[in-house]
């Protein structure tokens, strides 16, 4: 049952990521400024929280759970406000395949923090995402060359990458001394915590853009909310269940939602090559996957 129950997590997962990203594009395509896209989003989240917290049983959490919880927010606010900020200038067909290099992070913080160490088929999956990805950035003006980093949606896109999988390692603390449940409550609370002060670290002004929020956004907004919603509670079960740099691995097979969406709202190109890529990016998660227990 445990089994089951991890994969259809690990599917929801893989399902809601890429699908939220589509509503974040959308939003900031109609001109919805992406610092505040992120606080919002947390923002509702964080309301929606209060029915669990009047739900659950509320133990007492010790001294690290706290710690973590503020290095997780920092982490997650700041990195998914670089992954909205890169959505708003880049393609998701290309900014979605990046996302597999989160895997060599989180296996390296993993190494470091979690103690948790690959074997030779999980650095072997890790180098063939990264071959996968040569065919997927082929497709760009700047093609797989080390000028395509100075493209501000390949910054912005790496740098939440980095983020959001130290942010994966803290979450993972945070689960080893509570539950599911609350962990999440947690990252939503100072996700929104963190998510406001960034507003005012890059002097956004507040007013005006929620007084630009358009009541036909809403919809977008909700959307939004439930993909999140389901992405964040999938990944606190994944990693309760498997290590942290496996679970990112597994995670990458979104890659090929994210170019089939890009090419279905955006009309992005060079899908077949994408494609090609993604497959290769697949077949490497599915080697670190199923030989994880292998020498």
């Amino acid at each position: 049952m445990g089994t089951i129950l991890t994969s259809i997590a690990v599917l929801l997962r893989i399902i809601s990521n890429p699908f939220g990203n589509v509503f974040q594009k959308q939003l900031t395509i109609r001109g919805v400024h992406p610092l505040i896209i992120n606080f919002l989003t947390y923002f509702f989240l964080a309301i929606l929280c209060i029915c669990l917290v009047v739900a659950i049983k509320r133990p007492v959490l010790p001294t690290e759970f706290w710690v973590y919880s503020v290095l997780a927010g920092i982490a997650g606010a700041l990195g998914n406000s670089f992954l909205v900020k890169a959505l708003h200038k880049g393609d998701l067909s290309i900014l979605g395949p990046i996302n597999s290099y989160k895997s060599v992070v989180g296996i390296i913080g993993g190494i470091f923090l979690l103690g948790e160490f690959p074997n030779f088929w999980g650095l072997l999956g890790v180098a063939i995402i990264i071959f996968g990805s040569y065919f997927v950035l082929e497709t760009t003006e700047d093609r797989f060359t080390w000028s395509l980093l100075k493209r501000s949606a390949i910054q912005y896109r790496i740098w939440a990458m980095i983020l959001n999988a130290v942010e994966a390692v803290f979450i993972k603390k945070i689960l080893l001394v509570s539950s599911t449940t609350i962990a999440f409550i947690s990252w939503c609370w100072f996700g929104m915590i963190f998510s406001f002060l960034f507003l005012y670290v890059y002097r956004v002004n507040i007013t005006v853009e929620v007084k630009n929020v358009r009541i036909e956004d809403l919809n977008k907004y909700f959307y939004l909310v439930i993909c999140i919603a389901v992405m964040q509670l999938t990944t606190n079960y994944v990693f309760k269940h498997m290590p942290v740099g496996y679970a990112l691995s597994l995670f990458q097979l979104s890659i090929i939602i994210s170019v089939i969406l890009g090419y279905k709202y955006f009309k992005e190109v060079d899908i077949f090559k994408k494609l090609i890529g993604s497959a290769i990016m697949i077949a490497g998660s599915v080697i670190i996957i199923l030989l994880k227990n292998q020498f």
